[in-house]
């Protein structure tokens, strides 16, 4: 790379923090970076165009867990670590919507429903079940009931007669919360740099060396906010993890507004408009979907076709318009991984899935290590 004396001096010279990543973590650690330290020099790395992994290819939904997906986190979590985390995706949420304001983001608060298939009747049994004990975990925090069950009043096809409802859920624009981060970030004289991939680094101690194919600079400090593709940073404790979605073209006289759920959250729906957002279904082939390449597989794309044919939109004409994917990172534990690898670098990431509730909380915290 072919530098001038101006780009250099501009873009790598003197520089306090370089952030490696521009999505939600990225963007806020560099926010709360700059409220912290006013006339630092902010560097923001990202190697796609755009955001690479989910923050531009999320399905945009305010949420904290479906009730199947808390009782399945149970499993293999305590109590207190599933209180702690539900608390921690809250409070996120809430900065998030403060930072950038409910009108930036197309805040709707329309609720979230959680649907059974007809076949699952175990599953929910279980969850009716043990409705009144996550609603008492959860009291604390939201001082009212989280869950209730409803009627289906949307017309869904072989389901089970009853919706949890959750009216604390909702939804937002995803296009339009990844501009406004970008818009705070360039106002707040923070430095972004697209299409840059970091290949290697090296913490000397005084500063990190930081290499961009066949360039290099040095950084008072390295933070990765790379989350679905960390996981050689964090040797295997984040897994990537492909979620492929798809979108309709408008439908007349669509009846279905809200967030929606499926199977543990495995499969997620809303109405944007009169269209519908589906998305999900990794759980049918997780070896394939624990990838970082974008794309879609037949095993998934025909079973969220016969969900909007057969439990969405029975007995309604669709076209799909589009289709896309996005890379999560998950892990053993739904816990984030907010830590300092050397001296001089720090990482957050592992959002599980749950990037735009826990996003702007991971990257505040990242930033505060320092």
């Amino acid at each position: 790379m072919e530098l001038s004396y101006w780009e250099l001096k501009n873009w790598f010279t003197d520089i306090d923090y370089t952030i490696v990543g521009s999505g939600i973590v990225g963007l806020h650690t560099a926010l709360r970076l700059r409220e912290r330290f006013p006339a630092a020099k902010i560097l923001v790395l990202e190697r796609g165009m755009l955001p690479q992994g989910a923050s531009t290819k999320n399905a945009g939904f305010a949420c904290f867990g479906s009730l199947s997906e808390i009782l399945d986190d149970l499993k293999t979590h305590s109590e207190e670590d599933v209180a702690a985390l539900i608390e921690k995706r809250w409070k996120g949420l809430q900065l998030l919507r403060k930072r950038l304001g409910d009108q930036a983001i197309d805040f709707k608060p329309h609720g979230g429903y959680e649907l059974f298939l007809k076949e699952d009747e175990l599953g929910f049994s279980e969850c009716i079940l043990k409705l009144p004990f996550i609603n008492e975990i959860l009291k604390p925090l939201f001082k009212a009931d989280v869950f209730s069950k409803e009627t289906d009043r949307f017309g869904f096809g072989n389901i089970q007669d009853y919706l949890i409802f959750n009216p604390f859920e909702a939804q937002i624009d995803t296009g339009n919360m990844m501009q406004e981060l970008l818009k705070q970030a360039v106002s707040a004289d923070i430095l972004i740099l697209n299409q840059q991939t970091v290949t290697s680094y090296s913490d000397a101690g005084n500063h990190v060396e930081v290499v961009l194919n066949d360039f290099s600079f040095k950084t008072n400090k390295l933070l990765f906010a790379t989350n679905g593709f960390a996981n050689a940073l964090t040797n295997g404790a984040v897994k990537p993890a492909r979620a492929q979605v798809l979108i309709t073209e408008p439908i007349k006289n669509l009846d279905i507004k809200g967030t929606f759920h499926l199977d543990r959250g495995y499969y997620y729906f809303r109405n944007i408009g009169d269209r519908i957002l589906l998305g999900g279904g990794r759980n049918l082939d997780f070896e394939t979907e624990t990838t970082t390449e974008f794309g879609q597989t037949k095993i998934v794309q025909n079973k969220l076709e016969d969900l909007l044919k057969n439990v969405i939109l029975p007995n309604q004409d669709f076209q799909i318009a589009h289709r896309w994917s996005g890379i999560m990172g998950i892990g053993n534990s739904k816990n984030p991984v907010v830590s300092q690898l050397s001296e001089n670098v720090f990482c957050g990431v592992r959002l599980g899935g749950m990037g735009v509730a826990i996003g702007s909380l991971v990257g505040t915290e990242l930033a505060d290590l320092i």
